[in-house]
C-alpha cells in the first residue's frame, strides 16, 4: 500500500513537470557559467537547443550563450515565467524573494538544492516550486512520456 502511494506521488510530481515545461518557455537561469565544461552551461545550452528563451543571471557576465546576462533577476527587461537556480542551497531565499518581486510562475532548484524558508516565502505568493532536480534531466524523461 505504501509503495503505491509512493508511485502516486511521484507520477502526480512528473505530470506537474511535464505540464510547466510545456506551459512556460521563458527561463532566467541564475548562477549561469561561461564554462562550458559547467552543469550550468550545459543544461541552458540544451534548454535553448530545445527552443526555451534563456536569460542568464550572473553579475560577473556581461553575455552567455549569445544572451545578454544580467546581475539580478529584478533587472532582466523582459518577463520571466520560470527560475532555474544554481547556487548554493543557503543563498536561494534572497533569490526566491526576487522572483517573487518579477512575477515568475515558477521556482526552480537544481540537484542537490533544497531550502524550505524559500518554499515557504514562494508558496505564500504563489510560485510553484521544484526542488532537488535537473530540469534538463525532467524535461528529457517528459518528452519520452
Amino acid at each position: 500500500m505504501e509503495r503505491q502511494s509512493i508511485l502516486k506521488g511521484r507520477k502526480r510530481m512528473t505530470d506537474k513537470i511535464c505540464s510547466i515545461m510545456k506551459q512556460y518557455r521563458t527561463i532566467a537561469v541564475v548562477g549561469l557559467s561561461p564554462k562550458p565544461e559547467r552543469d550550468s552551461h550545459r543544461v541552458a545550452r540544451y534548454l535553448k537547443e530545445q527552443g526555451f528563451r534563456i536569460i542568464p543571471v550572473n553579475p560577473g557576465q556581461r553575455e552567455i550563450l549569445g544572451e545578454a546576462c544580467y546581475p539580478s533577476l529584478t533587472e532582466i527587461s523582459e518577463p520571466v515565467e520560470i527560475v532555474d537556480v544554481f547556487r548554493r542551497s543557503e543563498a536561494i531565499p534572497p533569490i526566491a524573494e526576487e522572483a517573487v518581486r518579477i512575477g515568475a510562475k515558477v521556482f526552480w532548484m537544481q540537484l542537490g538544492i533544497r531550502n524550505d524558508e524559500a518554499v515557504r516565502i514562494l508558496e505564500k505568493s504563489g510560485v510553484q516550486v521544484i526542488q532537488d532536480r535537473c530540469i534538463k534531466v525532467e524535461h528529457m524523461r517528459c518528452r519520452q512520456g
